[in-house]
């Protein structure tokens, strides 16, 4: 009994811990955790794989500040058509990039991006996330989150590829990936497995301008709610 009781204090002082932290704290404790386990040569292989996205260009092509975005409409979680365009009626946009619900980092940012909704509603922001997951994989991820904000599939990547926020993976890369994900069972036979979209974030204004983006070759960064919250309120002065 005395086991399991301080069991139990441990686990709930850990998820306090947490909860307290903020977003990239969240996802830096995350990370050391896999490096503290992962072989030095998976660790190597996952900076060499950063390091390539860094060179490949995309971060400079990549749609930026003052660039139009694109319209786009894309199926919710449930099968719904959802158009930018629309959204934007009622004001500024927030979008944000996710790899997939295999991805342990996306889950964190998702959390988080949760828990602040209320604060980003409370600025005019309407949040929306994307990925290339299916709908009946993106819609478990909904429900597991308990998610209030639009989840929408990019299949094959199309708006992201409009962005300009789409990579090719590193040879060793993409074959841990399958052996990991099997990124066609959640994005479908058509996917071209040996790509990801950056898990970027835009702040999108009502006549379609960027007004903010997040780009960052390092997955295991992401837009935090503190900084898409400062970039709200500049909207609003």
């Amino acid at each position: 009994m005395k086991l399991l009781t301080t069991t139990a204090a441990f686990l709930l002082t850990s998820a306090a811990t947490l909860l307290a932290e903020g977003l990239q704290e969240q996802l830096d404790t995350r990370k050391s955790a896999f490096e503290s386990k992962a072989p030095k040569e998976t660790i190597t292989e996952y900076d060499k794989g950063i390091q390539a996205v860094q060179d490949s260009g995309v971060l400079e092509g990549a749609l930026n500040v003052g660039d139009s975005a694109p319209d786009f409409t894309l199926s919710n979680a449930i099968g719904e058509k959802v158009t930018l365009s629309t959204l934007l009626k009622d004001g500024p946009v927030v979008l944000t990039w996710y790899r997939g619900s295999w991805c342990p980092y996306c889950n964190i940012a998702l959390r988080s991006y949760q828990e602040n909704l209320p604060k980003f509603k409370a600025l005019g922001a309407q949040f929306v996330a994307l990925s290339p997951e299916l709908p009946d994989k993106s819609l478990p991820t909904s429900q597991k989150h308990a998610l209030e904000f639009e989840v929408l599939t990019d299949l094959n990547n199309q708006v992201a590829k409009q962005f300009n926020i789409v990579f090719e993976m590193t040879p060793w890369l993409a074959k841990a990936m399958d052996n990991f994900a099997g990124l066609d069972g959640y994005n479908g036979k058509g996917y071209d497995t040996q790509t990801l979209p950056l898990s970027a974030t835009y702040i999108i204004t009502p006549d379609r301008k960027i007004a903010y983006a997040f780009l960052d070759a390092e997955y295991r960064n992401r837009a935090t709610p503190e900084q898409i919250l400062k970039e709200l309120a500049k909207l609003n002065d």
